[in-house]
C-alpha cells in the first residue's frame, strides 16, 4: 500500500481554493493598478467592488450620490470605465467575482463586452456576478426594483449565461450578510436556501430553460457565505449547507448526478465581527474565520477573500489587502492542511453538531416556504424581523458579557498599538476631487455619443421589460451605444418602480435584563415631562447610499425600549428628506447613521438642511465608522455627538441621547 495512504494522507495534495481580496476605490484606472499589484502578489482572482451609486442604478453626477462616488468600491458608469478597469488584464484567462445585485444585468453585459473586445470569446469567460437580490432587501439596502422584478432579471442572467457563458456562475446565492444582520447559524442556512428556492423556481417556471437542464442551472448556482470566530459551528454550518442543498436539489428539481448537486461557495469572513478597539486583535481573529471554512475538505470553500485588520477604522490600503492575502497563502502553501482527506469525518461530535443545524433549518425553510417563499416572507416583514430580533439578541449578549469581545467589553487595558499610531494614515483616504472628476468624466461621455442611438436603445429597454423578453439583448445593446448605468436603471424603474423594504422594527427588542434601562427610561420620562412633551422624539435617518442599517435599526429598537418615540423611515433619503422628516415630525433629536464613510458631505448637508429651515437648535449625533480626525471636523461643524463601533454599549448611548437633549435645551 503507498506509504501515504498508510499515513492517512491524500495521494496527492489538493489544489489551493481561489485567493481574491476585495477590491476597488476612487477610479476605474486607480482599481486597475490596484487589480495588477494584487496579481502580481499572489492573488489566483479578482474580486470587485463596486461604489454605491453604481451598486444602486446611479451615475456620479445624481444628488444620491454625493459624497459617495469611488468610497466603498469603484465607480462603473458606462463601457469605458469597465474597459478601464480591466485594461491589460487578460479576461478570458482570469476568474472574477462581481459583487453586484440589482444592476447585476448591466455590469455582466460591460463585462463580457470588454471581454469580446480584447478577443475573449464570452464563453471562455469564468467567474461570478452575485445577484442575489433577497438579501438587498433584509441587510444590506442596494436593491431598487421590487422583488418580482428582480428575480426576473436574474432569471434573464441564469438563462442568458446557460447559453452564451457556460463557465460563469449568474447568481451567487448569499447568506453572508444575513449573519451580520443578526442571522443564527439555522437562520442563515434556511433564509439563503429559501432564496435560492426561489430564484430556480423563477428560472424553472418562467420557461426560458427547459426542464431537462435544471441541473446544469443547479450546477452553476454558487453561494457567498459569511464566517464567524466561532470556528467550529462555521465548519458544521457548512457541512449542513451542503447536505441540505444536496437533498433540495434532487428531491425539488430533479437533479440525478451529484456532481451537479455539489455545494459550491466562496467566501468572505466576517468584517463587521471586526473592532476598533484593538484592532490588532482583528489579525487572529480573520485567521480563525479563515479556518472555519477550510479545514473541512468535504465542506471547503472554493474562493476565499479576507477583510484587511483595519476595515473597522476605514478603507484598507494595499498592504492591509496584502497581509490578508499573506494569511491564505501560508495557510496553503506552508501547512499541511491540503495534503489530507476531511479531518472530520467520523466524529461524533461534529455528526451532532451538524444534524443540529440542518434540523433546525430544514424546520426553518419550510416555516418560509409555507408562508409562500422568500419573497412573501420578505414584503410581510417576516425575514426582516426576525433578523432584527436575532441581532438585538446577540447585541444584548455582548453588553451583559455572556459574548465576551476582547478588548471590547473584556481585557479592554492595553498599550497604544504602533499599528494606529499614524492616526487617520492607518487607513486609505479618498480624495474628494475623486467626486468632481467621475461627474465631469460621466458628462463628457454623454455628450460624446449618438443620442439618437441611445435614444433608441432605451426605448427598446423599456418596451421590452414590459414584455416577458430576456432583457439581456437589450441590454447588450444599451451598452454598445453608450447609455450609462444611471440611464439603464432609470429606464427600468420607470417600468417596474421602486421598492423601499419593510424595516423590521416591530416586534424588535431584546432589553431583557438590561439593568440600566430602567433608569435611563425614567430619565427618558423627565425630560419628555420637563419639554411639555408626551413623549421625547428621535429621528433616525440614513443619508446617501448606505443601506447597511443595521447599526441604525438596533439604535431605534432600544430608544423605543427606553420609551422614545422613533422616526425611521428606512435606508437611501437625501439630505432635504431627513431634514423635512425632522420638521414635520417636530423631532427632540436627529440621529444620523453613515458606515459607507460619506460622513463629511452627507452630515454637513443635513446641518446645512436645518439650519435653512429655521431649526439650528435641534441636536444632531452621528454614528459610522468615522476615523478622529473626521469625528473632530463634524463636531467643530455642530454635530453634538460622534459614536463609532467601539460604542458597543446601546443602552449607555441612548443615555447619551437624553444628555445631548437636555444640553440642547438648558435642562
Amino acid at each position: 500500500m503507498d506509504e501515504k495512504a498508510l499515513m492517512g494522507r491524500l495521494p496527492e495534495r489538493d489544489r489551493p481554493w481561489v485567493m481574491r481580496t476585495y477590491a476597488g476605490h476612487s477610479s476605474a484606472a486607480a482599481t486597475n493598478a490596484l487589480f495588477r499589484r494584487n496579481l502580481a502578489k499572489g492573488q489566483t482572482g479578482l474580486s470587485v467592488a463596486f461604489d454605491l451609486p453604481t451598486q444602486t442604478g446611479y451615475d456620479p453626477d445624481h444628488e444620491l450620490a454625493t459624497g459617495e462616488v469611488g468610497r466603498v468600491g469603484v465607480p462603473v458608469s458606462h463601457l469605458g470605465d469597465m474597459r478601464a478597469l480591466f485594461d491589460g488584464i487578460p479576461l478570458a484567462d482570469m476568474n472574477t467575482s462581481m459583487t453586484i445585485n440589482a444592476p447585476a444585468m448591466w455590469l455582466l453585459g460591460l463585462y463580457g463586452t470588454v471581454a469580446s473586445e480584447q478577443g475573449a470569446e464570452p464563453a471562455r469567460c469564468a467567474g461570478t456576478t452575485q445577484n442575489d437580490i433577497i438579501k438587498e432587501y433584509l441587510s444590506r439596502g442596494t436593491h431598487i426594483f421590487p422583488p418580482a422584478a428582480s428575480l426576473r432579471l436574474t432569471a434573464d442572467v441564469i438563462a442568458y449565461t446557460l447559453r452564451e457563458m457556460p463557465r460563469w456562475n449568474p447568481v451567487n446565492i448569499c447568506s453572508y450578510h444575513l449573519q451580520e444582520a443578526g442571522a443564527t447559524p439555522v437562520q442563515e442556512v434556511a433564509f439563503a436556501l429559501a432564496t435560492a428556492v426561489a430564484v430556480l423556481d423563477a428560472v424553472r417556471e418562467g420557461g426560458q430553460v427547459p426542464a431537462r437542464r435544471m441541473g446544469d442551472v443547479v450546477q452553476r448556482m454558487s453561494f457567498f457565505v459569511n464566517a464567524g470566530v466561532r470556528f467550529v459551528e462555521e465548519i458544521a454550518k457548512m457541512r449542513a449547507f451542503g447536505a441540505l442543498w444536496d437533498q433540495l436539489t434532487r428531491d425539488r428539481y430533479g437533479v440525478t448526478d451529484p456532481r451537479q448537486r455539489r455545494f459550491r461557495y466562496g467566501v468572505q469572513v466576517n468584517s463587521l465581527g471586526l473592532t476598533e478597539a484593538q484592532p490588532e486583535n482583528n489579525v487572529p481573529r480573520i485567521v480563525l474565520e479563515m479556518l472555519g471554512v477550510t479545514l473541512s475538505r468535504q465542506a471547503r470553500a472554493r474562493a476565499v477573500q479576507l477583510p484587511a485588520w483595519n476595515e473597522a477604522l476605514g478603507l484598507p490600503r494595499p498592504w492591509d489587502q496584502q497581509w490578508s492575502l499573506r494569511m491564505q497563502q501560508v495557510l496553503a502553501y506552508e501547512s499541511d492542511l491540503l495534503e489530507y482527506p476531511d479531518l472530520f469525518d467520523g466524529s461524533h461530535v461534529m455528526t451532532a453538531l451538524v444534524d443540529e443545524i440542518v434540523t433546525g433549518a430544514r424546520a426553518e425553510l419550510t416555516t418560509v416556504l409555507e408562508m409562500g417563499g422568500v419573497v412573501a416572507a420578505v414584503e410581510t416583514g417576516y425575514l426582516k424581523s426576525a433578523l432584527v430580533a436575532s441581532l438585538a439578541e446577540r447585541r444584548r449578549r455582548i453588553e451583559a458579557g455572556s459574548d465576551v469581545v476582547v478588548g471590547v467589553n473584556r481585557f479592554t487595558e492595553t498599550e497604544p498599538s504602533p499599528l494606529t499610531a499614524a492616526g487617520a494614515e492607518a487607513v486609505e483616504q479618498v480624495d474628494p476631487a475623486v467626486e468632481i472628476a467621475a461627474s465631469a468624466a460621466v458628462r463628457a461621455w454623454r455628450a460624446d455619443r449618438d443620442a439618437a442611438a441611445v435614444d433608441a436603445a432605451l426605448a427598446r429597454l423599456s418596451a421590452d421589460a414590459a414584455t416577458r423578453a430576456n432583457l439581456m439583448t437589450a441590454t447588450l445593446e444599451c451598452v454598445r451605444v453608450g447609455v450609462t448605468t444611471g440611464e439603464w436603471a432609470a429606464a427600468l424603474r420607470q417600468v417596474f418602480g421602486e421598492y423601499r423594504a419593510p424595516t423590521g422594527l416591530v416586534g424588535g427588542s431584546a432589553s431583557g435584563g438590561d439593568d440600566g434601562l430602567a433608569e435611563v427610561r425614567a430619565r427618558v420620562a423627565t425630560t419628555a415631562r420637563e419639554l411639555g412633551n408626551a413623549r421625547l422624539r428621535l429621528l433616525v435617518g440614513k443619508p446617501g447610499l448606505d443601506g447597511h442599517s443595521n447599526g441604525a435599526e438596533q439604535i431605534a429598537v432600544r430608544a423605543r425600549d427606553a420609551g422614545f418615540e422613533v422616526v425611521y423611515q428606512g435606508i437611501r433619503l437625501t439630505a432635504g428628506q431627513i431634514v423635512a422628516a425632522a420638521v414635520e415630525e417636530d423631532v427632540d433629536l436627529v440621529g444620523l447613521s453613515v458606515l459607507s464613510g460619506s460622513h463629511l458631505a452627507a452630515v454637513p448637508a443635513v446641518l446645512d438642511g436645518l439650519r435653512a429651515a429655521g431649526r439650528p437648535d435641534l441636536p444632531v449625533v452621528v454614528g459610522g465608522i468615522i476615523p478622529t480626525r473626521d469625528a473632530d471636523q463634524l463636531r467643530a461643524a455642530g454635530v453634538a455627538r460622534v459614536f463609532t463601533p467601539k460604542d458597543f454599549a446601546l443602552t449607555e448611548i441612548i443615555d447619551e441621547l437624553v444628555t445631548v437633549i437636555r444640553q440642547a435645551n438648558e435642562l
